[in-house]
């Protein structure tokens, strides 16, 4: 696995290490669970599958041009490894009430899955294709393995900050 992924495979299990499923569950109200925090990140390292996958199927005709708000974006998560807090969660990406039992594996699986593809696709396409994310913008594979790992750590966050609430 990429070192970026393991990472973030490794704040996951940090994260989440002797919960229980009440744990995983439990919420404040109108708060996400830790469950919930793991389908959302779930549902973020599939999508990136899926998106991977119409690349290498090739779909489309590529990334689209850069913009500056892109490369800004880019730049602040990638580059400087800042996640800005506040903003929600695009509807694709919302938790829909999965499993609390299931979560961690759920999320294990996908980020094996992602980092899969992700080689594949630098493999074939080479390491500076762009490929684009839906609110970044074109992120290279090397992008794209960091942004998973400051958005995992922007959300392991609150799942420390749940686990001290419990």
């Amino acid at each position: 696995m990429d070192s970026r992924l393991q990472k973030t495979l490794e704040e996951i299990q940090r994260a989440t290490e002797g919960m229980s499923v009440e744990q995983l569950a439990w919420h404040p109200e109108g708060k996400w669970s830790s469950a919930e925090i793991l389908e959302h990140l779930t549902l973020t390292f599939s999508g990136t599958v899926k998106g991977m996958r119409r690349v290498l199927a090739g779909d489309g005709a590529g990334a689209p041009k850069r913009t500056l708000k892109n490369r800004l974006s880019a730049l602040i998560v990638t580059d400087i490894g800042y996640f800005p807090s506040g903003r929600k969660a695009p509807e694709m990406v919302k938790p829909l009430g999965s499993d609390a039992a299931t979560a961690v594996q759920s999320i294990v699986r996908n980020l094996q899955e992602m980092d899969a593809v992700l080689c594949e696709v630098e493999r074939i396409k080479g390491r500076g294709v762009r490929v684009p994310h839906p609110v970044i913008g074109p992120l290279t594979i090397a992008q794209w393995r960091k942004f998973h790992l400051i958005h995992t750590k922007h959300h392991m966050k609150q799942i420390s900050r749940l686990r001290r609430n419990l």
